[in-house]
């Protein structure tokens, strides 16, 4: 009778610090949400990225990768969106450190970059219809431009999230709420560029095979 007197003390015990600590600080709880959209996110891209391995080969006679990717080109864009990853990491340590100016620098640099990385691609995409290599060419080429546009839009997006988050940081400052937004755009950032190194990989390295 005692045990259980004692185990019931216990458990309200420890409902009573439960209910003493309270919710979780909502900067746990946005951050949590918002890796659940990105867990979301990654699916999305998963099912994009099966389709596309399914029709790589299905050509209908058309242009193969190994025809159309320019090397040179991709490398590049692959390195202005890693190292748009490392200037927004820099960021987020300005934040962290309340550093305004270097905020502002970091995000430029982050922006640049980012935009170079869109005007290589949509560079390559007119190249490519230039040359008849339109969508509605073969499987290979839709599932192509839906893969490689949507993660070019998703880089548009963060773009122009990360202008109204420098817009919200010089009018407000770094309040908690500034904060938080920045820290789910670097989180949205990095995992673009997750993404990217498999883009990359699948479709750019493996589709110069013939």
């Amino acid at each position: 009778m005692n045990v259980a007197v004692a185990a019931y003390d216990v458990k309200q015990g420890a409902f009573a610090s439960a209910s003493k600590a309270g919710p979780a600080p909502k900067r746990v709880v946005v951050g949590f949400g918002f890796w659940v959209f990105l867990l979301s996110d990654i699916v999305m891209f998963s099912a994009l990225f099966a389709a596309y391995a399914v029709l790589a080969r299905a050509t209908a006679g058309g242009p193969a990768g190994n025809q159309l990717f320019n090397q040179g080109s991709v490398a590049i864009e692959t390195a202005c969106l890693l190292l748009s990853s490392y200037t927004c990491g820099m960021m987020s340590l300005a934040v962290s450190a309340r550093r305004r100016a270097d905020i502002y620098i970091f995000a430029l640099m982050t922006f640049v970059l980012g935009a170079a990385f869109l005007y290589i691609e949509v560079h390559e995409f007119a190249d490519m219809i230039a040359r008849g290599a339109t969508p509605q060419r073969s499987a290979f080429l839709s599932a192509f431009f839906t893969l490689v546009g949507c993660h070019g839009l998703h880089v548009t997006t963060g773009l122009i999230w990360l202008a109204v988050m420098m817009a919200q940081v010089a009018i407000k400052g770094i309040r908690p709420t500034v904060d938080r937004r920045l820290l789910c755009f670097a989180l949205f950032w990095h995992a673009l560029d997750i993404i990217w190194v498999w883009l990359f990989t699948a479709v750019y390295l493996m589709g110069v095979h013939p």
